[in-house]
């Protein structure tokens, strides 16, 4: 009995926890010192961190000089760390259109949200962006 009380609690504690929103931050991703950077409007280079596989779409030379919406969570005045690579959380901005970063297997027909080889035929993929509500 006293474990099933227990487990309620907790789960009832887990429920009622909710993830912060998600802070956005734009700019343009530029390469400083072999770290990806996002180049503020107001003159500002914040650090931009995440997982490995948001590391290495930032650091896809594809995307230097673009402009960029990321989300995520600032974690100083100079550091942001992006979203997981699954929660889509980097976009390319070309005027009013908001475009999914994604690559694309001619080959294969396979999509992947990280720069590298098609894992079926082991060609390199090509970047490709999509309208955000398309995905």
């Amino acid at each position: 009995m006293r474990r099933r009380h227990l487990l309620l609690l907790v789960l009832s504690a887990a429920s009622g926890r909710q993830a912060a929103p998600a802070e956005a931050l734009t700019g343009t991703l530029e390469l400083e010192d072999g770290r990806s950077v996002l180049k503020t409007s107001g003159g500002g280079a914040i650090r931009l961190e995440g997982d490995a596989a948001t590391r290495a779409v930032l650091a896809d030379v594809r995307l230097h000089g673009r402009r960029l919406e990321v989300l995520g969570k600032l974690l100083a005045p100079d550091r942001f760390e992006v979203g997981p690579i699954h929660l889509k959380s980097m976009f390319v901005l070309e005027g009013s259109r908001r475009l999914l970063i994604s690559y694309w297997c001619d080959v294969c027909a396979i999509r992947t949200y990280a720069p590298g080889k098609c894992q079926c035929c082991q060609e390199e993929t090509a970047l490709e962006l999509r309208p955000a509500d398309r995905q």
